[in-house]
């Protein structure tokens, strides 16, 4: 990529929704550019968008707080797909080998046939792993091996066919983006927080969130299993609220007060909050405890269900913005019987920025950056540029910084040129001169089901 081009990414959060803007060297060190985060509010539930007119107006403030910090045009981005449907699905072929040699066009056939593949009430969104074996041996790099016959076994993103549909019209439609590729977000999270060894001994990934927790367990080097688990940081969040608190100071003393493991601290806090009843914190951590015991059960049994349980030699790695509860390492390793580790970005891929590289909120948001390829600097038609130009000046002296050219969002449409030229033909500027500005403001508040 030319030092003139960048990679932008949305991340999708159930708390946060997330962008930053990078640039890859041809090592595949990220150099950090632009970094923003908004609130979701309602937008997104586990991880899929419910409220497609809030999420494209979210998405639009950050990509305008994104390009008011870049100096530069966004025109295309990456963004993230999750989802409580997504997992592992398992897709095996099989080919003889013609020539007594595997070519490189054999395992492109094997990789199309699964890509091809389409399960019954779900769709194939990545191919994660492949593991390859000739004449029944496993064999790590099969192009040029010797043998009568390959199969190829596949793990294969799959989830609810309709995961992308409100993506589409929350950014396409509402803000005029171009999406570039959707990336898999435990893919994401997992490709800059863990190491070879850590994939080769075997190991548990959890990438806690606000709205759902991710579980891929990985073996020799393969993702074996992954699959989301319907509970999150907001659901501790939830559980407080019981304790008659607003969502907002529950969100605080689970921040500042919430520990997956007691200590000796004393057992009341005098409430920061007026008109609030002192904090029990004892209270407060039983709550906190209980929610945690029925997602660890729930981490439990798929570990036992991936075939790796007590094989996994590299422990249990976490990350996530949840990830973040006090002694949560202490509670999971206490309960599942295993070494435990924090993870965030990992030094050696991040050169820059290291408030966001230690900040296991962004790990999914960084590792995006690695899949990303395609240039999502906007790149202006030269007409448009030269006439366009006094509306930018003008617009960054404002408080929204770069103006929304023409096609990025139904605001474009308010600032043509023709009112002008129609001062000159004042019978014609009380019919329509007004009610022009209007049009093409209206967009359907679209009601899906979110990921339950």
């Amino acid at each position: 990529m030319t030092q003139s081009g960048f990679i932008a990414v949305i991340d999708l959060g159930s708390s946060k929704i997330k962008g930053v803007v990078g640039r890859k060297n041809e090592n595949g060190v990220l150099s950090i550019l632009a970094s923003s985060s908004i609130d979701s509010g309602s937008s997104i539930r586990r991880g899929m968008v419910y409220n497609i007119e809030q999420a494209g107006a979210n998405v639009q403030k950050l990509i305008v707080m994104l390009e008011n910090s870049l100096e530069r045009r966004i025109g295309k981005v990456y963004v993230s797909l999750s989802g409580q449907s997504l997992h592992t699905m398992e897709f095996s072929e099989m080919l003889r080998i013609s020539s007594g040699m595997v070519t490189e066009e054999e395992v492109s056939r094997l990789r199309k046939s699964a890509e091809k593949f389409q399960p019954e009430l779900k769709r194939n969104y990545r191919i994660a792993d492949v593991e390859y074996y000739i004449d029944d041996k496993p064999e790590p790099s099969p192009i040029g091996v010797t043998g009568s016959e390959i199969e190829a076994g596949f793990k294969v993103i799959v989830g609810r066919p309709n995961l992308l549909v409100n993506i589409e019209k929350s950014i396409t439609a509402k803000t005029g983006l171009e999406i570039a590729d959707y990336i898999v977000g435990p893919m994401a999270s997992a490709a800059i927080a863990l190491n070879d060894e850590e994939k080769e001994l075997g190991c548990a990934f959890l990438d806690f969130g606000a709205g759902t927790t991710t579980l891929s367990v990985y073996k020799g080097g393969i993702l074996r299993r992954m699959v989301v688990i319907p509970f999150g940081g907001k659901n501790l969040t939830k559980d407080i609220c019981a304790l008659n608190f607003t969502e907002n100071d529950a969100e605080q003393l689970k921040i500042k007060f919430g520990k997956a493991f007691e200590s000796q601290d004393g057992p009341m806090f005098m409430s920061p909050f007026s008109s609030k009843p002192d904090v029990d914190l004892t209270e407060l951590n039983k709550v906190v405890g209980m929610r945690l015991d029925e997602i660890t059960a729930n981490i439990k049994e798929q570990i036992v269900l991936s075939g790796y349980d007590g094989q996994l030699g590299a422990g249990l790695i976490i990350t996530g913005g949840a990830s973040q509860l006090k002694n949560l390492d202490l509670y999971l390793t206490q309960k599942l019987k295993m070494p435990v580790r924090r993870a965030s970005a990992k030094k050696t891929l991040v050169n820059n920025s290291p408030d966001l590289m230690h900040d296991p909120a962004f790990t999914q948001t960084l590792g995006m950056l690695l899949f990303g390829e395609a240039n999502c600097e906007m790149v202006k038609p030269e007409p448009i540029e030269s006439e366009e130009e006094d509306h930018g000046n003008s617009s960054r002296s404002g408080s929204s910084g770069w103006f929304i050219p023409k096609g990025r969002n139904s605001r474009s449409e308010k600032k043509p040129r023709p009112p002008k030229e129609k001062k000159s033909k004042p019978e014609k500027e009380e019919g329509t001169g007004f009610f022009s500005k209007v049009e093409g403001m209206f967009g359907g508040l679209f009601s899906e089901e979110d990921d339950e």
